[in-house]
């Protein structure tokens, strides 16, 4: 199928292939493996909000809330937990930022609170198939959903300590075969459990279950996801096949991060999901004034 050529969430409108959108990273957590996680500060909802904020003014479409670390290795919280640290902060943002917030849990109960305390975008790492009520809840609160591409397995991580987590080992037949065809299974859950085909939104999880090697070919065949027929989130900020390729930690992957969303863009991106939202805005832009004439 083709996907539609807008979103509508809220007061936004979002034209796919006008534009590159930029969703800014807002980590409620401790122990992101960017070193950005705010839970640590004193008042990290104040801190989540002002950094919201900044990265609106900086040219965010959208901001995008996680509770949870996903890096290599990182350990699963309770719901509990990771509705303390989230809920407070997309309050918050509700009333202080008027771009869309994305909720970033896998969890429904979470997304359920979320959508309710002013998320419109559920963005599920595990593409609805970690939990079994996450299609019910993003049909229900009529959120847009990301559906991620996921196959991170603990026994896969592989740790350094200059350059963080990555995965090693891990086996595809045929890479972005394999990532279609399963990005297409999530795709039917979604729509089996009546999410609109217009609010679907796919991501191949660049740093997902994959080594460095594989990452840096999903970046370069980016462009066969558009075989799908939806918009496409692309997520490689400060990941570690930047890191592992220039030898560098998370804090010095600003380059590294503009090349890998430049080359995403090039292959066709409708979103690209960031930390250093003023430069990759900047990015975007010269790279849209190239590839969208």
């Amino acid at each position: 199928m083709t996907y539609s050529s807008t979103l509508a969430i809220g007061a936004t409108v979002f034209e796919w292939g006008r534009q590159t959108y930029v969703m800014g990273i807002i980590n409620a957590t401790p122990d992101s493996f960017s070193g950005d996680g705010l839970v640590s500060e004193s008042d990290w909802v104040a801190e989540a909000v002002a950094l919201a904020e900044s990265q609106v003014a900086a040219g965010a479409h959208m901001v995008d809330v996680g509770g949870e670390s996903t890096r290599p290795g990182s350990v699963p919280i309770p719901l509990e937990e990771e509705l303390r640290r989230v809920i407070p902060v997309i309050r918050a943002l509700a009333g202080r930022v008027n771009v869309p917030i994305s909720i970033d849990t896998y969890k429904a109960e979470v997304a359920r609170r979320a959508v309710a305390a002013g998320a419109t975008i559920i963005n599920d790492v595990w593409g609805l198939r970690m939990d079994a009520d996450m299609g019910r809840v993003a049909a229900e609160t009529g959120a847009a959903v990301v559906l991620m591409h996921n196959r991170s397995r603990p026994k896969d991580a592989a740790q350094e300590t200059q350059l963080g987590g990555r995965y090693v080992g891990v086996e595809y037949g045929e890479l972005l075969g394999d990532i279609i065809r399963e990005l297409q299974s999530s795709i039917d859950l979604a729509l089996a459990a009546g999410v609109k085909p217009e609010r679907i939104i796919v991501d191949p999880g660049i740093g997902f279950g994959k080594t460095v090697e594989q990452n840096l070919e999903l970046v370069n065949r980016l462009g066969e996801l558009k075989a799908l027929g939806y918009p496409i989130l692309a997520g490689p900020s400060r990941k570690s096949f930047v890191g592992y390729t220039l030898n560098l930690p998370p804090d010095q992957r600003l380059e590294g991060t503009a090349a890998a969303v430049t080359l995403c863009i090039d292959r066709g991106a409708d979103i690209v999901r960031v930390h250093d939202v003023a430069a990759m805005t900047r990015v975007a832009r010269i790279a849209d004034a190239i590839v969208r004439r």
